[in-house]
């Protein structure tokens, strides 16, 4: 059986020794109070609720996976899902980062962030829920009229209901200007949608009262492709103007996808018939307000990356502490054993290095982002919101795309090192396996995250937002390249930061050429970028860990920083060269093609 324990210390680390999240947001006038006590007794209680409640059932979910009834188009969660849920809400857990306004907590985001890698790690599926309810809260808390709010976001706060994001049809997947569903206007106001959504994440289930859908449609009018769609919120039972619910809308489950991974969330097909909604936002600008919740949606898919590396190296180490086989190529090390155990051996010690430092990578970048939106949100100075926003901007597709490709990697390292037991399962790896792939393709596949970068944040404002980051690696480079114990991290980023300016130039001038060669260069650009991220980050780690030390610590905890930290830059960062290498490669060896892949050119 698998295990898990929350990351606490590790948790606390980046918060607080790395990030500073407590001096960071007291100047923001609605965390003035907040203190490091209050964010750790909440992150330990919530580590509580992951590892004794969520956890159980993450075997007894995927074994059973949802079931839905024909005739009523009801959908059941696996045993034990619902009574988990309600002792979230009972707890108060998702009303944590939410508007006092409507009975939020008011916490901040990066505290947030940090429970919800808890969850992710205990039951990625369960967590699915919740999760997409905290978009839909977002999506209406900046775009929803007053009376939307009213009625919408105390019950997404409280958890009584919640919330989906229904954007895909069959014929059309990421490129949302191809979609059908209409919506028609009525004499109150109100819109009646028919159509057809796919893929939709928790678009039915029995854990809640009600679900309130943010749909994508067409009013009769709208103008072709994205600039002719609106947002609209389509309840799955009315609402009436008291708050309360009324009859039954026209949308329904139609089925249930039959899926790889995250069996115990309901992937659904929802219909639209004559469905009653209101809009959001203003006609034909449904996107803009749309994104507030899908950029939610890829950080939390990050996130949900970063929670499946945690447990899933956790299970490894244990694993490979005591496993016997072989023993070590310098001679026995566990002498009173007939072998030794296989941590000694440093294949199986690079496999779980891989994965605790995509996990540490990870945790800090999504800290940092969390971080990021409160400032956005919240800071006084509006150039130090602004700044916040362009960050994050800069920083979501790599935060959705990076981390899901090394949660790949490192949940399949992983697996890997329980050898044959790996493909077994009650050990539960391959649960893990299954749940990460999911990660690189919804909430936009990682090519697309890679064409948003490159395009959109980095070329279309002449890499302004990237000097931004820059300027920060710049900093530390500053402040601690006079160090020469810092010069193992700082060097390699310092070299990689001058690399960037290039690179970077290189790529738009051939991109401006031939717009292609930004689509064969984009997926290896964000790798690199994710580098420099993750450099940037361990080196800020390793220069905490080492004033630790230089200050008397014995804490084995930062020597293990240094350590991972070392192989990051020794064994994991080098990756850079050869993806520059295929960045510059050019699109003819990809377009010219045609023969070998049986295309005909006419």
């Amino acid at each position: 059986m698998p295990q898990y324990q929350p990351p606490l210390r590790d948790l606390q680390f980046v918060m607080h020794e790395v990030l500073n999240v407590v001096d960071e947001l007291k100047v923001c006038p609605p965390h003035a109070d907040l203190d490091a006590d209050t964010l750790n007794a909440v992150l330990e209680e919530g580590g509580k609720f992951a590892a004794e409640v969520a956890f159980p059932l993450n075997q007894v979910g995927d074994a059973q996976g949802c079931q839905l009834d024909p005739v009523t188009h009801a959908v059941t969660t696996p045993a034990g899902f619902k009574a988990a849920y309600e002792q979230y809400v009972a707890g108060g857990w998702p009303a944590l980062s939410c508007d006092p306004a409507y009975g939020g907590q008011g916490l901040p985001f990066v505290v947030n962030s940090a429970f919800y890698e808890m969850l992710n790690s205990a039951n990625q599926a369960w967590t699915m829920y919740p999760g997409l309810s905290h978009g839909a809260y977002e999506c209406l808390h900046a775009h929803g009229t007053e009376e939307q709010k009213r009625l919408y976001l105390p019950k997404l706060t409280s958890g009584e209901w919640t919330g989906t994001m229904c954007l895909t049809e069959p014929h059309c997947g990421t490129d949302l200007g191809l979609l059908r569903t209409k919506a028609e206007p009525q004499p109150d106001g109100t819109y009646k949608l028919t159509g057809q959504k796919i893929f939709i994440s928790a678009g039915e289930h029995d854990l809640a009262a009600n679900i309130v859908h943010l749909v994508l449609a067409r009013l009769p009018d709208a103008p072709a492709g994205t600039k002719g769609i609106s947002l609209f919120v389509v309840p799955k039972f009315k609402v009436n103007p008291d708050g309360s619910l009324g009859e039954r809308n026209a949308i329904h489950c139609g089925g249930l996808e039959h899926k790889m991974g995250i069996h115990g969330n309901a992937t659904c097909q929802m219909i639209l018939d004559g469905a009653v909604g209101t809009l959001v936002g203003q006609p034909n600008k449904g996107l803009q307000a749309m994104f507030v919740m899908m950029n939610a949606a890829r950080l939390g898919v990050g996130n949900q990356s970063v929670g499946l590396t945690e447990v899933a190296f956790q299970n490894a180490l244990a694993y490979a502490r005591e496993r016997l086989q072989m023993r070590s190529l310098s001679g026995p090390k566990a002498k009173d054993k007939p072998a030794d155990p296989i941590i000694v051996h440093p294949d199986v010690r690079r496999m779980l290095l891989t994965a605790k430092a995509y996990a540490e990578g990870g945790r800090a970048l999504l800290s940092y982002c969390a971080l990021l939106l409160d400032k956005e949100l919240h800071h006084p100075d509006e150039k130090e919101r602004q700044d916040s926003a362009e960050l994050l901007a800069l920083l979501t597709p790599i935060a959705k795309a990076f981390l899901t490709d090394n949660g790949f990697i490192a949940v399949n390292e992983c697996l890997q090192v329980f050898g044959g037991h790996g493909y077994i399962r009650e050990w539960g790896m391959e649960q893990f396996v299954r749940d990460a792939r999911i990660n690189m393709i919804y909430e936009g596949t990682n090519t697309i995250q890679a064409l948003d970068l490159l395009g959109r944040k980095v070329l279309a404002n002449q890499g302004a937002t990237l000097k931004k980051f820059g300027k920060l690696v710049q900093q530390l480079i500053e402040e601690e390249g006079v160090n020469e114990r810092m010069s193992e991290f700082i060097n390699p980023l310092a070299q990689l930061a001058e690399q960037m300016t290039k690179f970077t130039t290189e790529i738009g001038f051939k991109a401006l050429q031939n717009p292609d060669e930004a689509g064969a260069a984009a997926v290896p650009y964000l790798r690199v970028a994710g580098h420099l991220v993750f450099g940037y980050f361990f080196a800020r780690m390793a220069a905490v860990a080492l004033k630790a030390i230089a200050a008397g610590s014995t804490d084995p905890f930062y020597r293990g920083k240094l350590q991972t930290a070392r192989f990051y830059f020794a064994r994991l960062f080098p990756e850079t060269a050869t993806l520059m290498r295929q960045a510059r490669s050019g699109v003819a060896a990809l377009l010219d093609t045609d023969e070998a892949l049986g295309v005909d050119a006419r």
